[in-house]
């Protein structure tokens, strides 16, 4: 499959998905957003496919924003529609890790992309914002949903309300994002990741996702009980028996997904 506005490369079990516009700063127009879904959706059913990862080109911008040249004309029934909030769900429900590779700046909607995202790392050079109150409207893709649930409510409120600009260094702080890297090494640094998750029975990765969305939506007790059926259900798995006989053997697993 050929695309216009992204880049799909595969990297052993890695689908790297790179936003391909730098000449806009990796602006996300409707035509990119369908790609990448399009692409996500590939490397979903793709079995060889273990780990997905998302980046932008260049090293300008991870994803500066929706394209504000389509947003200028967006009305209601439009603003309505899913859109990048439609991308962000459906990478929660997706059931193989994905992690944002952030490179540069990461703003508007290229944020709320960034924080469908499992997993968020980042470059010395990324910058953090949600701008979209001085432009007269608010976050549309789940920014106001996500963000305060990933980093807290007050730091949440501050980004949404301030609009200010924040750093890899604070980004790290305030739990953002979990490594920051080299320019060089941010690709490496996927791949490395990619690499360990890929060792992971199959079971492990989308079973952690799903108790950790499902569960955080409800209160603390449903969310205990549902991970002791989930863990119930995965002692009962042929990788579960040769990931402990692998261990006791000092050998590397071979799971099977089964």
């Amino acid at each position: 499959m050929s695309f216009e506005n992204i880049k799909v490369k595969k990297i052993e079990n890695l689908c790297l998905i790179t936003i391909n516009r730098p000449q806009k700063y990796n602006a996300i127009s409707l035509a990119t957003l369908s790609e990448l879904e399009q692409a996500l959706d590939q490397s979903a059913n793709d079995n060889d496919v273990k780990v997905i990862a998302f980046t932008g080109e260049g090293k300008k911008a991870f994803a500066s924003g929706s394209d504000l040249s389509e947003v200028k004309d967006r009305n209601l029934k439009k603003a309505l529609e899913p859109i990048i909030q439609g991308l962000a769900d459906k990478m929660e429900k997706t059931p193989k890790p994905i992690i944002a590779a952030i490179n540069g700046v990461c703003m508007g909607g290229g944020l709320e992309v960034a924080l469908g995202c499992d997993l968020r790392i980042a470059t010395k050079n990324a910058i953090f914002a949600t701008p979209e109150g001085k432009l007269g409207i608010i976050p549309g893709g789940g920014a106001t949903a996500r963000l305060p649930r990933i980093i807290g409510r007050a730091w949440g409120m501050e980004m949404l309300l301030m609009g200010d600009n924040i750093n890899a260094e604070k980004a790290l702080k305030i739990g953002l994002v979990t490594r920051v890297v080299s320019e060089e090494d941010l690709i490496p640094e996927v791949i490395k990741m990619s690499k360990k998750l890929s060792q992971f029975a199959p079971f492990v990765p989308r079973t952690i996702k799903a108790i950790v969305n499902f569960g955080m939506e409800g209160s603390l007790a449903s969310a205990l009980m549902f991970e002791k059926y989930a863990q119930g259900a995965l002692v009962q798995t042929e990788d579960k028996k040769e990931g402990i006989n692998a261990f006791l053997e000092k050998r590397l697993p071979e799971f099977k997904g089964k």
